[in-house]
């Protein structure tokens, strides 16, 4: 039963993972804008096209482990461990995503499409996100430095959200400015823009509504093997 249970959390875990990825490949190819934790890695993909922006996401995740160590030092737990694997599938993900879009279509110069694109991945990426927490299974760096960051500075974990987000899109603009002389992108794709904000806000508002649908959809899954 216990070996049934790991697979049920992990299986939905990881089905929250890809549609994350999914959202993210969406957002990218809209062309207006990403959501803030994935604005470096995609920077630094223009900057260094070898690099795929997948392998970018998993060095920065290891990058935000990291940083949790340094902060929690002997209260870092093994546990956290696990979002190693997590960065390194999500990362790849991610990858599949982009290339399926760009095999599909060249990205859009029609407004209307771009925003389409754009807003279709707040749900997409709301419902991604519930998904890993009602798994309880793979947990992704991002989600847990804003956690830690919070547990060390004793502050709200939805103030410290936001400035994580404010402080990564900050470094983004920075950068693409420093690479390529602008603080958008390199002038063919866009990384921030209004679809960031777009992300960053709606996302959390949607939630409020997908996440009864999911605890509801899920709720014998999750009483059986998750919370038995």
């Amino acid at each position: 039963m216990k070996t049934r249970n790991i697979l049920v959390r992990y299986s939905i875990s990881t089905l929250g993972l890809i549609v994350v990825a999914l959202g993210v490949g969406l957002s990218i190819k809209s062309n207006l804008g990403i959501s803030p934790p994935s604005c470096p890695p995609t920077i630094f993909n223009l900057a260094w096209p070898s690099v795929s922006v997948g392998t970018f996401t998993w060095i920065l995740h290891l990058v935000f482990i990291l940083l949790q160590f340094l902060l929690l030092r002997k209260d870092f737990k093994l546990s956290y461990l696990m979002q190693i694997p997590a960065a390194f599938v999500f990362g790849y993900l991610c990858d599949a995503f982009i290339w399926m879009f760009d095999a599909i279509a060249s990205p859009s110069s029609d407004y209307a499409m771009q925003m389409f694109l754009c807003l279709i991945s707040v749900p997409i990426t709301a419902v991604g996100i519930k998904l890993e927490v009602l798994g309880e299974g793979w947990i992704l760096a991002g989600d847990m430095t804003t956690a830690v960051l919070s547990r060390v500075t004793k502050a709200p974990f939805s103030t410290v959200k936001v400035l994580f987000d404010i402080a990564l899109v900050v470094f983004t603009a920075a950068f693409s400015w420093f690479a390529f002389g602008k603080l958008t992108g390199n002038g063919f794709t866009v990384v921030i823009r209004e679809g960031t904000l777009i992300l960053a806000f709606l996302t959390g508002i949607c939630m409020r509504l997908t996440d009864p649908l999911l605890d509801r959809l899920f709720a014998p899954l999750v009483k059986k093997y998750i919370h038995a």
